[in-house]
């Protein structure tokens, strides 16, 4: 073995990996260099392979500053507090007690503690932050009495209601979850609702976020308090670049005209939220300043005296821009009172979880939270996938997450505060690429996707910290477990009641045939599709084959012929599995004849012995296009895509109204 890929190992790289097909792969030296030397560790010598080295065992060695532990259960610490000696023990609540540590075969032993929380330990001079969380998340039995629930997957922006607006909002999304509560639904899953770039019309996707602590202002509305919505003429397509700075400007004037009430309320908010959300705003007003001034994407662009946020040039333009900063702290608070109201009207409407939030897998690197507290992020790479089902020619996000080292040397701060900004309006969270509980595939900055490697995580901690949360919040927890899964992360994800994905398209059994619902595994959300795959009626119709041919994307087939030919085979394949189901006993409609596709795909996903089934309002409303084509950019019109009517008007229709009744009676035996 190297010594390269020996540091590599000892940092936390994944050195082999099996890829989505069952073969087993390897990263080369130079790709394991790039790495090595973003998280730190220069590797280009061997003089600066022995220093990295050195740096790790340093850091191996030295105080433990955070530990997590199992309700009930004894907890190792480090070894060198080897030897029977007292500490004492200060829990939550203030009580505190002493307690004796014990010699254990891989290191000093803590007694079990049987309250969950965020306790400390006292050692000498030393202190270690101590988290005790519950055997599981939250169940979504406790949450709905053990009945099988279902609930649309929905993206905000997309949604109308009874106002001509450029885009779906707060107020459309608490619509929404009063319309689909009176039919039966106990849950809504929606899009990240994580800040974006106000300033920057370009940047809509949901899941390239600025922060993950605080909100979308774009989807505020202004007649929350008042203020003038303007209208917009009905169209297919979100005009980003027009409607974003409509909303701004309506927001604005809600702004300078709001009252002493306002003013109160935005007060108490500041000093509940504190500096953080002060420096969030500021980086907005910033980033708002210098994109109007030279186009600057990110801190990084800024003149060098602006990057820190502690320095001088920053709080005096803080000072001298008083009046703006305080525009984007008033639209953070109005957007939580939007997101609010929409929950609380779920909830008051009678669904059992209500909103389900998004968590993205990771942020913009010239975003707030890379500006506030870049020690907590890796630096110089990116967030991506290997080739997979999901990217067949990998994938490279753009987008960066928290480091593990930091992870564990700043108590997982940043993980914990960001689960409960997910948590704090919503009944329960959808974690984005869940397989990055365990690894994360990273990419050095200007690599292709081919030239990454896995990152190693610490997924019993963050599993802790997730029960823990989500026990608090009385949450359910859903992960999203697709593409390259690592062997036994499901299994993980089970026995802490966190729930999978279990989506129709990829449930295959021999010969790809699709798996009967019975045979589905249990502990997860049943879906006909997600934002990332075709709907029901574009895969029937072949739309998607239309958009990889046209674009001249990579194919599952040589030829566009083939590839019709393959899908007229799978149609036969799926449609013999709704009638093995019983879900229909129809002869197999054409390509153009959605309908009955639709109602059968609802009903099968709902025979499944899943808890909860959650079905892409495009699917409920029987659309064709599907919200976002994973690895395009302009080709095609992601996140812009609206409904075609009211949410109310749309449930109404008969064709929607059968397969929510579907829905209904598939869900109560």
């Amino acid at each position: 073995m190297s010594r390269i890929v020996s540091l590599a190992q000892a940092a936390g790289i994944q050195v082999e990996w099996t890829d989505a097909a069952g073969r087993r792969q390897r990263v080369s030296e130079d790709a394991l260099s790039a790495i090595l030397a973003a998280l730190g560790l220069p590797a280009d010598s061997s003089s600066a392979i022995a220093d990295s080295c050195n740096r790790l065992e340093e850091r191996a060695s030295g105080e433990t500053s955070f530990l997590s532990g199992d309700q009930g259960s004894v907890i190792r610490l480090q070894g060198r507090y080897g030897g029977a000696k007292r500490a004492r023990l200060v829990l939550e609540d203030g009580s505190a007690r002493d307690v004796v540590l014990e010699d254990g075969q891989d290191g000093a032993m803590l007694p079990a503690i049987g309250q969950p929380g965020y306790h400390r330990l006292l050692l000498d001079d030393h202190e270690v932050q101590l988290a005790v969380a519950p055997p599981h998340c939250y169940p979504i039995g406790e949450a709905t009495g053990g009945r099988r629930v279902w609930g649309p997957a929905i993206q905000i922006a997309a949604l109308r209601d009874a106002r001509e607006t450029s885009y779906g909002d707060y107020s459309s999304l608490a619509d929404a979850a009063r319309a689909f509560s009176e039919r039966g639904a106990d849950a809504m899953a929606i899009s990240p609702v994580h800040a974006l770039f106000p300033a920057d019309t370009s940047r809509y996707s949901p899941y390239a976020p600025s922060s993950r602590l605080f909100l979308n202002v774009f989807y505020a509305d202004p007649a929350l308090i008042g203020g003038a919505m303007p209208s917009a003429p009905r169209a297919a397509l979100i005009d980003w670049p027009a409607a974003i700075p409509e909303r701004l400007g309506a927001l604005r004037a809600a702004y300078d005209g709001r009252d002493a009430g306002v003013k109160e309320a935005v007060s108490a908010y500041v000093a509940e939220a504190g500096e953080e959300l002060r420096r969030h705003a500021l980086f907005d007003a910033l980033h708002a300043h210098f994109f109007r001034q030279s186009g600057a994407g990110g801190w990084q662009d800024w003149p060098i005296e602006y990057r820190n946020p502690s320095d001088r040039a920053v709080a005096t333009f803080a000072a001298a821009h008083e009046d703006e900063v305080g525009f984007y702290i008033f639209l953070q608070w109005l957007a939580e009172k939007g997101l609010d109201e929409a929950q609380r009207s779920a909830r008051q409407a009678g669904m059992a979880i209500g909103l389900i939030a998004d968590l993205a897998v990771g942020m913009d690197a010239g975003g707030s939270h890379a500006w506030s507290r870049p020690e907590e992020l890796l630096t110089g790479l990116s967030i991506g996938a290997p080739p997979d089902p999901l990217g067949p020619d990998g994938q490279n996000w753009g987008i960066t997450g928290f480091s593990p080292q930091a992870l564990q040397r700043t108590g997982f701060d940043a993980f914990i505060a960001t689960i409960r900004a997910a948590l704090r309006h919503a009944g329960g969270i959808r974690i984005d690429h869940a397989l990055g509980l365990r690894r994360l595939w990273v990419v050095p900055s200007g690599a292709s996707s081919a030239d990454g490697a896995y990152l190693t995580y610490p997924l019993d901690d963050m599993l802790r910290l997730l029960a823990l949360e989500s026990q608090r919040a009385k949450a359910i927890v859903i992960g999203e477990d697709l593409g390259t899964v690592p062997e036994g992360l499901r299994e993980e994800m089970g026995r802490k009641e966190m729930l999978g994905m279990r989506v129709l398209w990829f449930e295959r059994g021999a010969d790809e045939a699709f798996l009967p619902p019975k045979e589905w595994q249990g502990k997860a959300a049943a879906m006909t599709g997600t934002h990332d795959l075709p709907t029901v009626a574009g895969w029937w119709s072949g739309r998607d084959i239309d958009w990889t041919w046209n674009l001249k994307r990579k194919a599952d087939a040589p030829s566009e012929a083939e590839h019709r030919e393959g899908r007229e085979r799978e149609r036969t394949k799926f449609w013999a599995a709704m009638r093995d189901a019983g879900v229909t006993d129809a002869a197999m409609p054409e390509p153009d004849d959605a309908n009955p596709v639709l109602d059968a795909a609802l009903a099968f996903v709902s025979e499944t012995p899943c808890p909860i089934a959650i079905l892409p309002m495009e699917d409920i409303v029987g659309l064709v296009e599907q919200p976002n084509l994973p690895g395009t950019m302009n080709e095609h019109p992601n996140w812009c895509r609206r409904m075609p009517g009211p949410t109310r008007d749309l449930l109404d229709q008969p064709d929607i109204a059968r397969r929510i009744a579907i829905l209904k009676s598939k869900r109560a035996r």
